[in-house]
């Protein structure tokens, strides 16, 4: 496979859709992002999804060899088929890859996106030669992914890695998935900007002013001292931190990537988690895993979709076909 190579990556996320041609390297030569807009239809959201991928094509300027696509489940990776996203209600066994295959007349390949968030990661980022590492998005909800002695670990069917549906307090907020006290019902965005939404009214709070409270004003008015923000923040952060520290336990990973909308909180995120896992893993991984940023940033699960395709076309090359 030459270095003119590229592929298109796509992202359909619950809050938005992301579409770019990245080459060999990891090099990113376009990318273009709209709203899901997903109360408009299954339908609207694949036209628009389409049309996002040709704008892409059309500036980076080149044509695209494959396609990887990233969503979250459950999906079937093998088929390409959607079966009941729960960030996309209404979408039942979806037939992406093919729909997306005919578009654009050559190979489409589905796969969580949290678990081709950790692909990206490990293929040109920040987990980038580990043999054993972790990837967390939070975002609109919570996935994950993992490489296991140089390997990634997708499940039997390919949705494995759901680190955002472990129970961190059993009987307790209502989670997406139909059960209760999933890390997702208190770490992602949502559940952020829910809980603030929840507490305003128990005292004062600058929050009040805020006509619609987001998990970015969260995280903006715990830093300014906001005693409501700061509370919601503080459970984020420690909840958060103890799920990474049970999984590190678990994994024993070098690294753990923290990616996702959230995550643009930056330090305010990253060090009470590292923390946490330094304080309470269990020796040695405590010592020796890193808990670090998507070097990635918004590109993560758009590059990892790429970094799908690309290895179904080195795979191609192996096997002389």
């Amino acid at each position: 496979m030459d270095d003119d190579t590229a592929v298109l990556g796509l992202d359909i996320g619950g809050t938005k859709l992301a579409a770019g041609v990245v080459d060999t390297r990891g090099g990113v030569h376009s990318m273009v992002v709209a709203p899901t807009a997903r109360d408009q239809g299954k339908d609207d959201v694949i036209m628009r999804l389409l049309a996002l991928g040709d704008r892409a094509v059309a500036e980076a300027g080149r044509p695209v060899r494959a396609v990887g696509i990233a969503s979250g489940g459950p999906l079937d990776a093998a088929t390409g088929v959607l079966q009941q996203p729960l960030h996309l209600p209404g979408w039942t066994d979806v037939p992406i890859a093919s729909i997306v295959a005919e578009h654009y007349g050559v190979r489409a390949l589905v796969e969580n996106d949290a678990t081709l968030g950790m692909l990206g990661e490990h293929t040109f980022g920040a987990a980038r030669g580990a043999r054993t590492a972790l990837y967390l998005t939070v975002s609109t909800g919570v996935g994950g992914g993992a490489v296991v002695h140089g390997r990634l670990h997708a499940g039997a069917t390919g949705n494995g890695g759901e680190f955002g549906h472990i129970t961190v307090r059993p009987g307790g907020r209502p989670c997406s998935c139909g059960r209760s006290g999933c890390l997702e019902a208190y770490v992602s965005g949502t559940s952020i900007a829910e809980r603030a939404r929840e507490a305003l009214g128990s005292e004062p709070s600058s929050l009040d002013a805020r006509p619609e409270v987001r998990a970015e004003h969260v995280v903006e008015h715990a830093a300014a001292g906001d005693p409501v923000a700061a509370r919601v923040w503080a459970e984020t952060v420690a909840v958060l931190g103890q799920a990474v520290t049970d999984l590190v336990n678990a994994f024993e990973p070098e690294v753990v990537v923290l990616g996702g909308g959230v995550t643009r909180a930056g330090a305010a995120l990253l060090d009470p988690v590292a923390r946490t896992v330094a304080a309470e893993a269990m020796t040695p991984v405590a010592q020796t895993c890193r808990v670090e940023l998507a070097a990635l940033g918004d590109a993560v699960c758009v590059v990892g979709a790429a970094a799908r395709a690309l290895l179904s076309l080195e795979e191609d090359v192996r096997a002389g076909t």
